[in-house]
């Protein structure tokens, strides 16, 4: 199994660094239990322009949005294993562009069993710190799912 995690939007050096460290921490902590990786486009275009070239055999896309489902920590986790089980290989999460992702995009994730909208809460966060927060609970899931005191001790 690989997760892949994907930022969209401008990048600005330096206003960031902190949440770059916490958002590195928590992929380090991912790839002991799995291959991660990331990736940055610098608009929803390239994103799926790249991701229409790669191999989605097997493979779910996840994309952050307001809009999207809300799920507790342990049902996320829940989900994770068993779309695992059902044979998924990649996981890709994308956290998306400041705008949020097109009609168009949010449309076409209605209709694609492979394709899933989840939200991280109500609240609005800056795409860094959305970042970290998906990378946190991904990690949590993988706790969750081997029963590691992480989770409780929080």
């Amino acid at each position: 199994m690989e997760i892949q995690l994907v930022t969209l939007g401008r990048r600005t050096t330096g206003k960031q660094a902190a949440a770059d460290e916490m958002y590195s921490a928590y992929c380090q902590r991912i790839a002991r239990h799995c291959g991660c990786r990331t990736e940055h486009y610098p608009s929803e275009e390239k994103f799926f322009a790249a991701w229409e070239r790669g191999n989605r055999a097997r493979s779910m896309l996840i994309l952050l949005d307001h809009r999207g489902r809300t799920w507790s920590s342990e049902t996320f986790a829940q989900w994770l294993q068993r779309e695992q089980d059902r044979g998924i290989q990649l996981f890709t999460f994308a956290v998306g562009p400041a705008d949020g992702w097109s009609e168009t995009v949010l449309q076409e994730a209605t209709t694609r069993r492979d394709w899933l909208v989840l939200s991280l809460g109500p609240m609005t966060l800056p795409h860094e710190l959305a970042a970290v927060v998906l990378a946190e609970q991904i990690y949590r899931a993988f706790t969750i799912v081997e029963g590691h005191p992480y989770h409780l001790g929080h």
